[in-house]
């Protein structure tokens, strides 16, 4: 996952799942419903930011529910790296990853 600050005041997504993660589109599309339904539920959490989340060739195994956790936990890492709400996220050059 990898962050950057917006000007919008709200979180957007963005998805990357290549081929690589799976040759079949079903469970492309499986894994990016369930990181729309899990972003769906902590955005308005979540800081003004821009976010991308790229899936690994190991998430096309994983079981719904386990992904979810793992996302989840993506989420809080995201929420704890935020030291205050008047400090911005991080340098404007500088792009983070979170990595689980």
């Amino acid at each position: 996952m990898r962050y950057r600050d917006n000007e919008l005041g709200h979180a957007r997504l963005g998805l990357a799942i290549s081929k690589r993660v799976s040759k079949r589109a079903v469970e492309r599309n499986r894994i990016k419903r369930l990181l729309r339904e899990s972003f769906r539920r902590v955005r308005h959490q979540l800081p003004a930011v821009d976010l991308m989340v790229m899936a690994r060739e190991q998430a096309a195994g994983v079981p719904g529910s386990q992904l979810l956790v793992e996302i989840d936990g993506l989420w809080k890492k995201l929420l704890a790296n935020r030291p205050g709400t008047s400090e911005p996220l991080k340098r404007a050059d500088d792009t983070t990853t979170i990595v689980r």
